[in-house]
């Protein structure tokens, strides 16, 4: 490592002895690391998602299911309903697929980023956060806030996705042979709360006498194409409810939202045009739209309401009734979630 490297990763990490995020997945600069179960949970919780978020899901599950082996044994239904909220439920179902496999070997995780990078649903970023924080090898950890703090602090001006590789390879160029851990969440500190993506504080910067960025206005960096306008599709979701219940269903477990219980709906309509049939003829009202953004596309479902008696044709291994005043038990992930109180909101309006 040449001399600036050095000196980039030794002022980083006095900064973090000084400044480092108190979080329950972490130990103190300096100390021993974190149990890799805990490790590996929370940067899966936290990939596109927010620490402010992620706290609470993580000390719910910590609680439920201590260790991973604990995770491994646990009903598939009862992880995604606990998950639910979080977002990207693909997640949940690495997971899962993740704590069996690590399960199956004794319930160890492997030490190193290429052993880790063999489990399933565990992919680059997060074998090397995992070897890095829990087993202190060298290993180069990149997320969002470490590409804006490494595409400043060497000016890298090629546009996004493409000017990844460069990001990369000069983050492996100042990660450090020793603290290879508190190195990594250093630059997730500093890029979450110093270089963020406006305004950043370039004055408590410990990087800012060698930010070549800086110069050239720190906010340029990194470069990001065009933004491409999100899609619009239309669905609809039904609510038919009986004796104080409602029809949930259980969502394919691949897919969107999959493995999820869930209001049934139209698939998000093929065709697009909002106008599926529902799961019983007849009897429909509409109960108003829900509006909700995914990451490549924006929905507007729209909420059906049943108000006819042919409840017979729903048969049993297809859904279930689920209290209302349960409700919040099923796990709904946040689209349907939203249609729900939509529904709920019309019970109160009618006094009901």
């Amino acid at each position: 490592m040449d001399a600036s490297a050095d000196t980039i990763s030794r002022s980083l990490l006095a900064w973090y002895d000084a400044q480092a995020r108190v979080l329950p997945w972490r130990s103190p600069p300096g100390s021993p690391p974190p149990e890799p179960y805990q490790v590996w949970l929370s940067e899966v919780m936290l990939q596109q998602t927010t620490v402010a978020a992620v706290g609470p899901y993580f000390a719910k599950f910590l609680a439920r299911w201590p260790t991973v082996l604990d995770l491994a044994a646990a009903d598939d239904a009862d992880v995604m309903a606990a998950w639910a909220g979080l977002g990207y439920y693909a997640r949940a179902r690495n997971l899962l697929a993740c704590a069996r496999a690590v399960a199956a070997r004794g319930g160890t995780f492997p030490a190193t980023e290429a052993e880790l990078q063999e489990l399933p649903g565990l992919g680059a970023y997060t074998a090397a956060a995992v070897a890095a924080i829990a087993f202190g090898e060298r290993a180069t950890v990149v997320d969002a806030n470490v590409e804006r703090v490494v595409a400043r602090l060497f000016a890298i001006d090629a546009p996004l996705p493409a000017g990844r590789k460069a990001i990369r390879a000069r983050a492996e160029e100042i990660t450090p042979a020793e603290r290879a851990g508190d190195f990594a969440q250093a630059m997730m500190d500093l890029g979450a709360t110093v270089c963020t993506s406006r305004a950043p504080r370039c004055l408590l910067c410990p990087l800012a006498e060698s930010c070549a960025g800086r110069r050239q206005g720190a906010e340029r960096f990194p470069v990001k194409p065009a933004k491409v306008a999100k899609p619009q599709r239309r669905g609809q979701a039904y609510w038919i409810e009986r004796s104080g219940a409602v029809w949930l269903v259980q969502r394919p477990g691949t897919g969107m939202l999959g493995g999820m219980r869930a209001l049934p709906d139209d698939g998000w309509s093929a065709r697009g045009d909002g106008r599926g049939t529902g799961p019983l003829a007849g009897g429909w009202t509409s109960g108003g739209v829900v509006r909700h953004s995914f990451t490549h596309f924006d929905l507007d479902l729209q909420l059906m309401l049943y108000s006819g008696g042919d409840l017979d044709r729903l048969a049993a291994d297809s859904g279930e009734w689920w209290p209302l005043d349960r409700l919040s038990d099923a796990g709904l992930p946040t689209l349907f979630a939203k249609a729900a109180r939509l529904a709920l909101a019309q019970h109160e309006d009618l006094g009901e």
